[in-house]
């Protein structure tokens, strides 16, 4: 069964899900729009969809130390109670959240965070990388946007792929608990330091050790 771009609008109006979520949502139900409908709030996104709107004033500040100290974190999360925010499972998110942040060194929170000057840059090393390896000029400019995906998705937390959990990202996670939790849920902010950051020092990359341990703590 087909479906047009008139489809995906009404799907988003009954749901409160993205239009990306409702395109998929009726290519894997076959365009059948009942059934996508159940598709979204089984993924629990057309749930957390409807919350997008709410305020959420209330959550805590996690911190996380890892490496005998040589990174830690500091994250805020907001919820919309402060019965959410006191709740096991809203500080076992945070805490997984904070864990990420100190495995995968993500310098915003969402892509909407980063700055137009830093894409447009990114944008120009990547072109001149393409031309460099002697790609066709017709192609450079999609090759280009491909390559900036990936630079979101390497720098952006949402973006990032969950450590305890690759098959979703951070973005996914937030979906998933605002759905089961019942409550808005947005990461606001963080800072991460690592232990002599910006000295000159013996090169090592505690990224990369700090996923490492996280690993191992999986199994």
């Amino acid at each position: 069964m087909s479906f047009t771009a008139n489809d995906v609008k009404t799907l988003r109006e009954r749901t409160g899900a993205g239009m990306m979520d409702c395109k998929k949502a009726l290519v894997e139900t076959d365009g059948d729009m009942e059934k996508a409908v159940d598709y979204l709030r089984e993924k629990g996104i057309a749930k957390a969809a409807k919350k997008a709107g709410r305020i959420a004033a209330e959550g805590i500040v996690d911190s996380y130390i890892h490496m005998g100290g040589k990174v830690g974190v500091l994250l805020e999360v907001n919820c919309e109670t402060d019965f959410v925010a006191r709740g096991d499972q809203f500080k076992e998110l945070v805490h997984d959240i904070a864990l990420q942040i100190a495995a995968a060194n993500p310098s915003y929170v969402t892509k909407e965070e980063v700055p137009a000057d830093v894409i447009e840059k990114e944008k120009e090393i990547l072109r001149a990388q393409a031309i460099e390896e002697g790609k066709p000029a017709q192609i450079v400019d999609k090759m280009v946007e491909g390559r900036i995906k990936t630079f979101y998705d390497e720098n952006c937390l949402n973006c990032q792929k969950f450590v305890k959990d690759p098959s979703k990202t951070i973005e996914q996670l937030v979906v998933e608990a605002t759905a089961t939790i019942g409550e808005k849920i947005s990461i606001r902010r963080f800072v991460r330091f690592e232990m002599g950051e910006g000295l000159q020092k013996k090169n090592e990359n505690l990224a990369d050790e700090v996923a490492a341990q996280v690993a191992a703590m999986k199994n």
